[in-house]
């Protein structure tokens, strides 16, 4: 076999590696995703690891709108209208740069979904590759009310909680269809890290961050 004839062999392997479980979960729940792991294994979490994971899938029709508008106005405004990259936030996030030269995050909800059901927790080159290969392969073969479904089904709100349908009844005590306006804001609040944002003794801060995201809700494009 020739040297081109085994590259695209490598090439088809990646891709099909790649894609098959990714078209598999358009249409099958996941049972966990790999954040989820990496939250059990003690190696990587130590005493903060989860001896048990509230997990529950909820599907897309029976979680209120006011959630799907709440994770957009808080995470990715523009998440109707790109194609997995939302560039203009990335370059502003450049230029927030603070001294230290970090960064605010710029992730879309299409790369957090990649990164939570798929990779490990981290901000390493080649895990950011790896979510931006996978953001893509979820863009081409994923609608944008399949991206959002999993998102707030997967998203982490509590140090051991998962999943909107979990933390509507662990914080709220009541179902995802039911959740307000202001109690879905609040979730979105906490998001991307709930374990310094609480949903059940939330800050001065997450509180106003909750009501900035209640007025932005109605001005944000849902997919239908």
């Amino acid at each position: 076999m020739t040297v081109r004839g085994v590259a695209l062999r490598v090439v088809a392997a990646i891709v099909g590696a790649t894609a098959l479980p990714i078209a598999v979960l358009r249409f099958v729940p996941p049972l966990t995703t790999a954040f989820m792991l990496a939250h059990k294994w003690p190696l990587a979490h130590g005493d903060d690891a989860c001896d048990d994971i509230l997990y529950e899938w909820v599907p897309r029709r029976a979680i209120a709108k006011n959630v799907f508008r709440a994770v957009i106005a808080a995470e990715d405004q523009r998440f109707a209208s790109h194609h997995g990259f939302d560039f203009d936030a990335i370059g502003d996030a450049l230029e927030d740069r603070d001294a230290s030269g970090n960064t605010r995050g710029a992730s879309t909800i299409s790369q957090q979904v990649a990164k939570n059901v798929f990779l490990w927790p981290g901000r390493s080159f080649l895990r950011k590759g790896l979510e931006a290969w996978l953001t893509i392969w979820i863009e081409v073969l994923w609608p944008k009310q399949r991206i959002l479904e999993v998102y707030v089904n997967v998203a982490q709100f509590g140090r051991c909680t998962f999943g909107v349908g979990a933390a509507s009844r662990a914080f709220f005590r009541k179902p995802s269809s039911a959740l307000t306006q202001g109690e879905a804001a609040l979730l979105a609040a906490v998001l991307p890290n709930p374990v310094k944002r609480r949903v059940e003794n939330p800050s001065g801060r997450v509180r106003s961050r909750a009501t900035w995201i209640a007025r932005q809700a109605g001005r944000v494009e849902v997919p239908d």
